[in-house]
């Protein structure tokens, strides 16, 4: 009975600190919103790559600046609009508050890509640097702008998504995964352009702008998963 008692006890302190972690994104967001997102934001990357193909005749490999930025234009407003609708603090936050930290994060997240892709041995020069910069905006978009339009400048969010890569709720997933996969996806893409096959998808940064975006991509094909799992784990929980 003591046993019973005891145990009761720690059940109940650890619900309000569950509750406390939970609430941290205080703003609920469905599964078929999660999904949604993830839909219109793969819809636009792949919108961003046919237009550069079928009406300016220019990819990757044959203009990777001018694509980029391209992926960049129509990237940014669906991921900027869709995350403000789900910011955290709404009462504190509008949507135009959100929206407008969603493009002040743009530039500093494409600075923070940027500087960890030259920390890693990305080239360095004139000649690159209207490339490093194309991809490293397309690369804030993926990683961190979402972050920012949603939960501003939450450390504990930031924390729990970046640093402990531990999300609690559906919005957690559609940041989070995205974010590593774009990141991993372009660590991967790098690997063949040390290599001496002398292919021009090799150059810096098409390689690169392919892992990432496969990345990002599959990402969200395992979000998407992951939030119907778990959408289903608790309907059965709950039944």
């Amino acid at each position: 009975m003591k046993a019973n008692a005891t145990s009761s006890f720690v059940k109940s302190s650890a619900e309000p600190e569950l509750k406390d972690e939970v609430g941290v994104s205080s703003t609920s967001i469905s599964v078929l919103e999660a999904l949604f997102v993830h839909l219109i934001s793969g819809l636009g990357l792949g919108l961003a790559l046919l237009l550069a193909h079928t009406f300016f005749s220019i990819n990757l490999v044959s203009h990777p600046s001018p694509t980029l930025l391209l992926v960049s234009v129509i990237e940014c407003p669906i991921v900027i609009l869709l995350y403000s609708r789900y910011r955290k603090n709404r009462d504190k936050c509008t949507y135009l508050k959100a929206a407008g930290r969603g493009l002040l994060g743009l530039p500093v997240g494409a600075l923070v890509n940027a500087l960890g892709a030259i920390a890693l041995g990305t080239p360095v020069g004139t000649q690159y640097f209207l490339k490093t910069i194309s991809w490293s905006l397309m690369m804030s978009l993926f990683t961190i702008v979402p972050a920012v339009t949603a939960f501003g400048s939450s450390w504990k969010d930031w924390q729990r998504i970046f640093v402990n890569t531990k999300p609690i709720e559906s919005l957690g997933f559609i940041i989070c995964l995205p974010a590593h996969g774009a990141v991993i996806g372009a660590w991967l893409g790098a690997w063949p352009m040390p290599l001496d096959w002398e292919r021009p998808w090799q150059e810096w940064p098409i390689c690169v702008s392919y892992g990432a975006m496969a990345g990002y991509l599959v990402a969200t094909v395992a979000s998407s998963s992951l939030i119907l799992a778990r959408a289903r784990f608790q309907h059965i929980k709950r039944d």
